[in-house]
C-alpha cells in the first residue's frame, strides 16, 4: 500500500501552490483535496513514504511563502478502511499516464 501526505492551509490560493510544489518535488500523485470550512483546505497526495515525505516537505515550504500552513503529515501505511470513507485511492494508471506525459512534453 502506498503512504498518504496531507497538507492543509488557509485559502485555496495556497493550497494550489502548495500542490503544485508537492507533485513537482517527488514522484506522487495528487489524489484530492477538500475544502473543509473557515477558508482551510486539504491536499491528499499517495506515494512511497519517502516521496510523500519529500512531498509534504517541499509544499509546507512552498505554502508558507505564500500564506499559513495548518497542518503537515505523512501515514505511512493507511488502514484500508480510510480507502472506503475518504477520496485517497492511489490509481497506478493515472501515475503511469501522468509520468509518460510529463516525459513527453519535456
Amino acid at each position: 500500500m502506498e503512504a498518504l501526505g496531507i497538507i492543509e492551509t488557509k485559502g485555496l490560493t495556497t493550497l494550489i501552490e502548495a500542490s503544485d510544489a508537492m507533485v513537482k518535488a517527488a514522484r506522487v500523485q495528487l489524489v484530492g483535496y477538500k475544502q473543509i470550512g473557515a477558508g482551510l483546505v486539504t491536499a491528499m497526495v499517495r506515494g512511497d513514504v519517502a516521496a510523500c515525505k519529500a512531498a509534504t516537505d517541499a509544499g509546507a515550504a512552498a505554502a508558507q511563502r505564500l500564506g499559513e500552513v495548518v497542518a503537515v503529515h505523512v501515514i505511512p501505511r493507511p488502514h484500508g478502511d480510510l480507502e472506503d470513507i475518504f477520496p485517497i485511492n492511489f490509481a497506478p494508471e493515472a501515475d503511469a499516464k501522468t509520468t509518460a506525459k510529463s516525459r513527453s512534453t519535456k
